[in-house]
């Protein structure tokens, strides 16, 4: 009857403005036979709903709390999606719910977060504002084992226009593995097996060279000169070999972690860009000096990379060499395909629309043409770096 009650007033009451930002909390543990979520997010995040209200504007607290419970239901356990061992979790109830006040810090750690939600509850005499204070809850899910594999599609990115999550993983007897993300990371494997985490970057690496356009730029300019398969080989195996080897150093952190790096490297990208294209139009292009500058230019191509991969590193759980290998396996399919698309769009156009040597100049031109404003863009973000450098003492 509550739950019918709440749903109307949910139908009639007037909406509140989606939030521009927020910042959600959430830890997961499985125990025995049951596994609890933790979830703090922002009051404000309700949406439709008309809380109630005393004297100056201050939230009822004695009539909400009653409601708290279906709330939490209808915009946290409905939403969340959680696997075990690839089934959904159902059933799923809400154990306690709490308000608290922006300043409260209990989320540093589950016990914490748990003592709090558990813990004594606000009152009115607390004087709390609906859109200032924290929305905590405890839910729990029936489960066969704790030591089954968990994944999570959190659907917290409906709250807001931007949100940004934090979500904590306590394996048992394991150490806690730590997610943070921006808007919809998809699902998310809890504690990955090698497989898992290797598809995934698998998938990563395949979209990130066909959503690259000073990658494909570069390719482009790579392929021209270059369609025979054997002098084309050799230039995509020493592109692809020198960025291997630059994303695993960054990887592992052996690259400078200074401000500086990314615009250098964002910068050099761009050189490479206009180098590869003038190259074309001079013509004379041998076999021997591509692939050397495939190999060079592709150490600096790897960096950036890197730069793509640096958040989604969390994903691979402890499987990281692994899932850097995958991504570079995903990287070469979707140059593959790239390629394989070229060639034959290079063959058509020269064969049919334009000669070879005046299609090259005119291609290399325009792709020229475009590096050099993005050398230009990208350089004056180095710029106060290098006055830095340069006048500190």
């Amino acid at each position: 009857m509550r739950s019918l009650l709440l749903v109307a007033c949910l139908a009639t009451a007037a909406a509140h403005d989606i939030p521009a930002d927020m910042r959600v909390h959430a830890f997961v543990k499985p125990a025995g036979d049951q596994l609890q979520l933790v979830v703090r997010m922002p009051l404000r995040a309700i949406r439709d709903f008309d809380f109630p209200e005393f004297g100056k504007g201050y939230l009822d607290i004695e009539k909400l709390t009653p409601q708290l419970s279906d709330l939490a239901l209808l915009w946290i356990a409905n939403v969340v999606e959680i696997d075990e061992d690839g089934s959904r979790l159902t059933n799923p109830r809400i154990l306690a719910t709490q308000l608290s006040f922006e300043s409260d810090r209990s989320f540093e750690s589950f016990e914490q977060a748990y003592a709090h939600i558990t813990g004594p509850k606000l009152a009115n005499s607390d004087n709390a504002i609906w859109n200032q204070v924290l929305f905590d809850v405890l839910i729990e899910f029936p489960i066969h084992s704790a030591s089954s594999a968990f994944s999570i599609r959190p659907g917290f990115e409906r709250l807001a226009s931007r949100v940004d999550t934090s979500l904590r993983f306590l394996p048992p007897g394991g150490a806690l593995r730590a997610y943070d993300f921006l808007g919809d990371p998809g699902r998310i494997p809890l504690d990955p097996r090698w497989h898992q985490a290797a598809l995934r970057f698998v998938k990563m690496g395949f979209f990130h060279i066909l959503d690259g356009a000073d990658h494909l730029l570069f390719l482009v300019c790579l392929v021209i000169p270059l369609r025979k398969p054997r002098p084309l080989i050799y230039a995509v195996t020493a592109f692809t070999a020198a960025h291997s080897v630059t994303l695993i150093a960054a990887a592992y952190r052996l690259t400078p972690e200074a401000l500086w790096f990314p615009p250098l490297i964002e910068t050099l990208i761009a050189v490479s860009i206009v180098w590869m294209a003038l190259e074309n139009i001079a013509g004379g292009v041998t076999v021997n000096r591509r692939w050397m500058a495939a190999f060079g230019f592709g150490l600096v191509h790897g960096f950036g990379f890197s730069f793509a991969l640096r958040e989604s590193q969390q994903f691979a759980g402890s499987h990281l060499l692994a899932s850097l290998l995958a991504f570079n396996v995903g990287v070469e399919l979707g140059q593959l395909l790239v390629l394989a698309l070229l060639i034959v769009s290079l063959e058509l156009l020269f064969r049919f629309v334009v000669a070879e040597r005046m299609g090259t100049i005119i291609l290399s031109a325009i792709i020229a043409h475009t590096g050099w404003h993005w050398m230009l863009e990208r350089a004056e973000l180095v710029r106060p770096f290098l006055k830095v450098m340069i006048w500190r003492p």
